[in-house]
């Protein structure tokens, strides 16, 4: 089974589909995307169809050492994530081929449904409660917050104090038999983390995510030893070998992303590692359909899987909607905040070619905000 084209596609509100075609008209799709790069991921797709085009599309391992090792560069965001997508589409056609769903070739499911959890915003300071609320009437029993806006590296008591009072909403509202989780973004020094996290333990939040910036992993071991409250990172590592110092560190929850960390093939290898440091796996997915696809169909298949990020109803999505693209929507739905496991071929969804390709006709140009401090200084988003 010879790959005969890959073709990308720019789609809103902020991702990147790509389609992986063979000669038995076998179809996979992925997402490679880096927010807010996703035209220089488009790039970097296009090179490694050099590569694969011609290839057989059932070699998914030998195709992903192909992919990543067949240059002198290797690494990096944005060439993880262009493997990634492919890499999706890959297992999706392999799958689809023998007839059976991506979790069966990673062997087998080891739980009938995924807990997922909602994003309810906390860049500022109004309305977390009331959108704390929204989530769980939807039926999550999950949800996660930015803790704070604009904040500086050393925050003053009065910040301090502000990132208690939103989460402190957020737990009144959902009460302590559900979860809240709590993500930084990076946007504290080490200091400010080992302040402001054992000020949040009362509250019991699922996990402290990404508290300190990935270029300070080798500071994340005094992070961890400051206070008892769980802590997550990996959206912004993309190999085994970057997150082995963070689970050296301590951390207790891994987050790679399927769509930037090599896709599927990656990520189960970093899941694995992560079970050997009896961490547990969350993978990071503020994506589309077939990123969340391919997290679930890892999340069905790994043992030390925690919970699942899902985008629906995301701050990010103004333009379009995670379900949009799909066919069938009924797979995704958590009516009591989990997914149920589905037994459909390949990643187990039914993208819309058609919604596809009008959408990737309009395109879109995503990018990020660019915040400063009152003084000038660049803050972290």
């Amino acid at each position: 089974m010879k790959i005969t084209s890959v073709e990308t596609f720019l789609v809103p509100p902020r991702w990147l589909f790509c389609r992986v075609a063979t000669d038995e008209d076998i179809v996979g799709w992925g997402e490679p995307v880096v927010e807010g790069r996703a035209e220089t991921v488009r790039a970097a797709v296009a090179e490694l169809a050099d590569i694969v085009v011609g290839q057989d599309a059932r070699r998914v391992e030998d195709l992903w050492q192909l992919m990543t090792k067949a240059a002198f560069y290797r690494g990096g965001p944005v060439l993880s994530s262009a493997v990634a997508g492919i890499d999706q589409a890959l297992w999706d056609i392999l799958g689809k081929s023998l007839g059976v769903p991506v979790h069966q070739l990673l062997g087998g499911a080891v739980r009938d449904e995924v807990r997922v959890y909602g994003w309810i915003g906390g860049d500022e300071p109004s309305a977390v409660g009331e959108a704390a609320a929204r989530q769980v009437e939807s039926g999550l029993t999950a949800v996660k917050m930015n803790g704070s806006g604009r904040i500086g590296r050393m925050p003053t008591r009065e910040e301090v104090d502000g990132v208690v009072a939103r989460l402190a909403a957020v737990r009144e509202v959902i009460g302590d038999s559900r979860d809240v989780a709590v993500d930084f973004h990076g946007r504290f020094g080490v200091a400010a983390a080992r302040r402001v996290i054992p000020e949040l333990a009362p509250l019991q939040p699922l996990f402290v995510e990404e508290p300190v910036l990935p270029e300070y992993v080798h500071r994340l071991g005094d992070v961890v030893a400051s206070s008892s409250v769980p802590i997550a990172c990996g959206e912004r590592l993309y190999s085994r070998t970057e997150f082995l110092p963070a689970l050296q560190a301590g951390i207790a929850v891994a987050q790679p992303d399927l769509s930037h960390a090599g896709g599927i093939s990656e990520v189960r290898r970093i899941a694995a590692l992560a079970e050997t440091f009896d961490a547990l796996l969350a993978p990071h997915c503020p994506l589309g359909p077939l990123a969340l696809a391919a997290s679930l169909q890892v999340a069905f298949a790994t043992p030390n899987f925690l919970i699942q990020e899902q985008s629906i109803g995301i701050h990010y999505n103004t333009d379009a909607e995670l379900l949009d693209y799909v066919v069938d929507r009924t797979p995704f739905a958590f009516p009591e905040g989990a997914i149920r496991r589905w037994e459909a071929p390949g990643l187990g969804v039914e993208i819309d070619e058609a919604a596809v390709r009008a959408a990737d006709a309009r395109g879109h140009r995503w990018r990020p905000p660019v915040w400063r401090h009152d003084d000038g200084s660049f803050a972290e988003w």
